[in-house]
């Protein structure tokens, strides 16, 4: 059942209306248990709910909500391999990408075994890298998730980074980015990694063709030795000289492909060890979702959180604050994440829906949005969630830095929460501003992959209750057409039958060329 048509759906309502005079200070006067009763264990990441607008009441509501919904009957039928994905046509099984080999039985044990026949030769090929002393550079060429997840994984994990190598990721069709990145660069001593499952992607076959006309322009005739795709699309790979590719399939979406052969990069970085490692991890935290019951599963609560905020509380924005600099591409990763698979206005049926959906994803490092957008967060008149990351070891040996870094996270969340009496207005801090906030031990390849795998269940928790399909994302394709029209026109300045808007700046664009 659509959860606006749902009994528990009116009886939040209700509560929200009840609700509105919730303060946290009062709360937790009130309940000396509150931060036992809403923090939480899970694989590698400790979670405390305490410091946001809810309750027990309000996590029993939502906990029927999600039951009326049929959220655990969703989720099943995902690690069942059923085709979830209705508007494709698609099963949604990136979680297999990260099941341990022989482990299912069944109809999903050839799915499993095709998963570990692609990933033991492409581990093998990141160690034949790894030793090649001749490769100083890798260059990851592709855009969205073929991008965001293996740059933001090699940033978190630069401390496991092999030594002597470094990584480039270039998504951009702007060729200012393109230009950077070669400037710097040997062709004998680069590895180009073409990211594409169609390998027909129009930014990152621009960006391919341009790195080879670069690498040949530079005396470089070895193509085999420095490309590489990660691509279903082999024919096409060939024919610009690429005989090393490693592909993936069509139940892998583009922002979940990160664990697939997208994922090369990484595991040059950090070894095939590592990249093992952060497949475990990922999967703890699948078997976490997948098993613990609702009340005490953190994806769940974290995403029925999502919607009491965004539906009965109207806060419809989240700021991600990692205070760890390795995390500082966390929030873009989320906001694709959370934006491209939630940012949906029907349900699966393709009915228009009466209820928001997706809230905007934005954020920087701690400290350095505290000097930035913080001002907003705390005094402010939109109540915005804050969702801190920290991890408790760092691993480097610089006095007092780690001490000072981790009271200011902690510190934050206290701040939003109490805030300050001020007469005169200017000082004031009305508090009673939500926080979530989620602790690391180490920042590890198995804590990142089930930092990571938290994220993307929480994402299809919010999207399962609100009836949506989360695995498609048709909104990115009607600008990529009419990018294509207007390339076209560029040349002719033709602007028949456009727009005047659109008529003008091509005019003048054109005029200025």
């Amino acid at each position: 059942m659509r959860c606006d048509l749902t009994p528990a759906w009116k009886n939040l309502q209700q509560h929200a209306q009840e609700f509105a005079s919730f303060d946290l200070r009062t709360a937790f006067a009130a309940d000396v248990q509150r931060v036992q009763a809403l923090s939480q264990q899970a694989p590698c990441v400790f979670a405390d709910l305490s410091k946001n607008h809810t309750d027990a009441a309000t996590e029993a509501l939502l906990m029927e909500l999600a039951c009326q919904t049929g959220l655990a009957e969703h989720r099943d039928a995902m690690f069942r391999g059923e085709p979830i994905n209705n508007t494709e046509g698609r099963a949604v099984m990136h979680w297999l990408l990260r099941q341990p080999e022989g482990s299912l039985p069944g109809a999903l044990a050839e799915p499993l075994q095709q998963v570990h026949d692609t990933l033991k030769p492409m581990l093998a090929f990141a160690e034949q890298v790894r030793a090649d002393a001749q490769i100083t550079d890798v260059v990851n060429i592709g855009i969205g998730g073929s991008d965001l997840g293996p740059q933001m994984a090699v940033l978190a994990l630069q401390d496991f980074v092999i030594p002597g190598k470094r990584f480039h990721f270039v998504s951009n069709v702007d060729g200012h980015e393109l230009a950077a990145v070669l400037r710097g660069l040997k062709a004998e001593s680069t590895l180009f990694l073409i990211a594409s499952k169609t390998f027909t992607t129009i930014e990152t076959m621009t960006n391919a063709r341009s790195a080879l006309a670069w690498f040949q322009a530079q005396g470089g005739t070895d193509v085999s030795r420095h490309f590489a795709a990660l691509t279903t699309h082999v024919a096409a790979a060939a024919e610009m000289g690429i005989t090393t590719t490693f592909g993936f399939w069509d139940w892998v979406g583009g922002r979940y492909s990160m664990w697939s052969a997208i994922g090369l990069p990484v595991a040059i970085a950090i070894g095939a060890q590592g990249f093992r490692d952060l497949l475990a991890g990922a999967h703890a935290m699948d078997q976490h979702f997948q098993s613990a019951p609702l009340q005490a599963n953190l994806p769940v609560r974290l995403g029925l959180l999502d919607v009491w905020y965004r539906n009965f509380l109207n806060y419809t924005s989240r700021s991600i604050a990692p205070y760890h600099s390795a995390l500082r591409r966390v929030p873009a990763y989320l906001q694709q994440l959370e934006m491209e698979s939630n940012g949906k206005r029907v349900d699966r049926n393709g009915h228009a829906l009466p209820y928001g959906t997706s809230p905007v994803l934005w954020g920087e490092p701690g400290t350095n949005g505290q000097h930035a957008y913080f001002q907003m967060l705390h005094q402010g008149t939109d109540v915005v969630p804050m969702e801190f990351i920290a991890v408790k070891k760092p691993t480097h040996s610089l006095k007092d830095h780690h001490e000072l870094l981790l009271a200011n996270v902690i510190a934050q969340a206290q701040a939003l929460m109490l805030g300050q009496a001020d007469e005169g207005g200017h000082k004031h801090f009305p508090g009673n501003r939500p926080s979530t906030f989620l602790l690391l031990d180490e920042l590890t390849p198995t804590s990142f992959g089930a930092l990571i795998a938290l994220q993307e269940h929480r994402v299809f928790v919010s999207g399962a209750v609100w009836g949506i399909n989360s695995f498609d994302q048709w909104g990115v394709e009607l600008g990529k057409v009419l990018a294509k029209d207007i390339h076209a026109r560029m040349a002719s300045g033709d602007v028949t039958g456009l727009d005047p808007s659109t008529a003008a700046l091509l005019a003048s664009m054109n005029s200025m060329r």
